[in-house]
């Protein structure tokens, strides 16, 4: 989205924008990860081949969802790239794509019960770092 706002070009937007999504910044994902490092996983020794729980392995691994937890509708984070670039985005409105969702988020219960894991990077801060980043970076 953002090259082609700054570009005017038309950005497509599915759903209508009703998309609900997850988004997180690179921050907090970096924290989640870093919380789990000193914390090894140990086998499931109720692990059930038969019965297999995908989160869960008779291996010494672990899986966890790491997000922000608190799905943001599409336009609001169109809105806040537009206020953060300072211009207003072209958009093309378009339907659902097929096999698409209309929201996503991560469920991150896991990760704040064992770790106390909290994302505190808003969208609007994040967003703003990002745009700060993209125009040093692309010089723009």
């Amino acid at each position: 989205f953002t090259k082609a706002i700054l570009s005017n070009e038309k950005i497509k937007v599915f759903n209508h924008g009703k998309h609900r999504r997850d988004f997180t910044y690179i921050d907090d994902i970096v924290e989640g990860i870093i919380l789990t490092l000193d914390n090894p996983a140990t086998h499931n020794s109720h692990w059930n081949s038969e019965k297999p729980d995908p989160g869960s392995s008779n291996a010494p691994w672990r899986v966890y969802n790491i997000g922000n937890n608190k799905p943001v509708e599409l336009m609001d984070y169109i809105a806040a790239l537009e206020k953060a670039l300072g211009k207003k985005a072209e958009k093309e409105f378009l339907p659902l794509q097929a096999g698409d969702v209309p929201e996503t988020y991560a469920n991150v219960d896991d990760l704040v019960e064992q770790f106390n894991y909290k994302p505190n990077t808003s969208i609007e801060d994040g967003i703003n770092s990002f745009v700060s980043w993209y125009r040093d970076y692309f010089k723009v």
